[in-house]
């Protein structure tokens, strides 16, 4: 790749900022894809995925607020990775996510805390003003990487530092006890595999987040659609 091509590339994130100056609200999905998803499971996150991308764009408020970024925690050396990096709602496409692996939710987070880290140093630089970053954390299991404790403790560290708020998510087969380490707020359970439900919910409280005042309450309450009590 050439110089020049390296410049074009660099250049992108500010012609975004450039063409739209709205506040943003950053939001993270960190996915659980290990061996455990596949099948029906992996089929109902991609159609939910789907959903997502579409409730959001459907929103003309919220496509222009909302930032997404897709890290997927799955693989044979327990390793974590972008699936999709960040993106402007208007412009998001729903990433095909294959099972498959472990699950390195310690990675995973670790990397999503860093993505955040950089784009608040992008917006700043820009001028772009910014809610707090989310992170959901959804997963089937339980955390496989060593030292996902002390990764975990830093996504706690975080949140009480009002850098990020983030919700774990167990789906059928989580050891809830496991996920509510990385959030100072307590882990819901997914309904079956009510994921189109699950985002369709995400969707409309980001979109509320996105327009909403300073200190107003951070998500919709009603979760009956997919949350298990």
């Amino acid at each position: 790749m050439s110089g020049q091509d390296n410049l074009t590339d660099d250049m992108i994130p500010y012609v975004e900022f450039a063409d739209n100056a709205n506040e943003r609200t950053p939001c993270v999905l960190v996915l659980d894809c290990s061996g455990s998803m596949r099948g029906e499971p992996i089929k109902q996150l991609n159609a939910g995925l789907k959903a997502l991308e579409q409730e959001l764009k459907d929103d003309i408020d919220a496509s222009s607020r909302v930032q997404i970024l897709i890290v997927k925690a799955c693989g044979k050396e327990d390793e974590a990775e972008v699936a999709s990096d960040w993106v402007d709602a208007m412009n998001f496409t729903a990433p095909e996510m294959e099972a498959g692996g472990l699950t390195p939710l310690g990675k995973a987070v670790e990397l999503a805390l860093k993505k955040i880290e950089d784009q608040k140093d992008l917006y700043d630089s820009c001028g772009i003003s910014s809610k707090r970053p989310w992170i959901f954390l959804v997963s089937d299991g339980e955390p496989t990487d060593y030292g996902w404790e002390q990764a975990a403790k830093h996504c706690i560290e975080a949140q009480k530092a009002k850098k990020v708020i983030v919700h774990a998510i167990g789906t059928q087969g989580a050891n809830l006890e496991k996920l509510a380490k990385f959030s100072i707020l307590p882990p819901k359970r997914l309904v079956g595999l009510k994921f189109t439900e699950f985002f369709l919910w995400l969707s409309r409280s980001v979109s509320c987040v996105s327009k909403a005042a300073p200190h107003a309450d951070d998500l919709l309450k009603d979760i009956d659609a997919w949350n298990e009590e």
